[in-house]
């Protein structure tokens, strides 16, 4: 038998029975479900050092399991000092099975060891039932040597969902084990 992710085994096999009762959807392809996850970490001081860029790369190749892609300007900006095609961040775009591997090790290892965690707030919605969350410190995921980082960088994680509404997207989040604030 072949590994399958414990979340997608669990929307399989409750999440997805669940948001259906709740939402009186007639089949169970109307129901929301999670089709990728999107993390991008902006280097702001890459302008100056390029090797920011490399262990920015690196680290989110570590946390996510994926490899990382660098992201280039595309204009030039004088007040940045900053000229178009300079690497300037990193990104990573989770499908399948990592997806699901990842977001396993966000809500139930890495949010908890936040500072001060409290929940996450509800404000990243867009309106389409796709939600953005911010981390402020990459530290917070167990893959991450705090003794070798150069630097302690943030990232935003975007959660892209078949959802049409907030609400939708909201009851999806909240079923996969999301800590949001009440």
């Amino acid at each position: 038998m072949s590994y399958v992710p414990r979340l997608k085994k669990q929307y399989r096999e409750e999440i997805s029975i669940s948001l259906k009762d709740k939402f009186a959807y007639s089949s169970v392809m109307q129901v929301p479900r999670l089709e990728k996850i999107c993390i991008n970490q902006g280097v702001g001081d890459a302008v100056t050092d390029k090797r920011l860029v490399e262990s920015a790369v690196e680290e989110m190749t570590k946390i996510t399991g994926q490899k990382a892609n660098p992201t280039y300007s595309k204009k030039d900006i004088s007040n940045f000092k900053l000229r178009k095609g300079m690497p300037i961040g990193a990104k990573v775009t989770l499908r399948g099975d990592k997806m699901y591997e990842f977001l396993d090790r966000l809500i139930s290892v890495a949010l908890p060891r936040t500072r001060d965690f409290k929940g996450i707030e509800t404000k990243g919605f867009d309106g389409r039932g796709n939600y953005t969350l911010g981390i402020k410190e990459q530290i917070i995921f167990p893959e991450i040597d705090i003794d070798k980082i150069k630097n302690v960088s943030g990232m935003d994680i975007t959660f892209v969902t078949t959802a049409t509404t907030n609400e939708e997207g909201k009851a999806l989040l909240t079923e996969f084990g999301f800590p949001f604030k009440k």
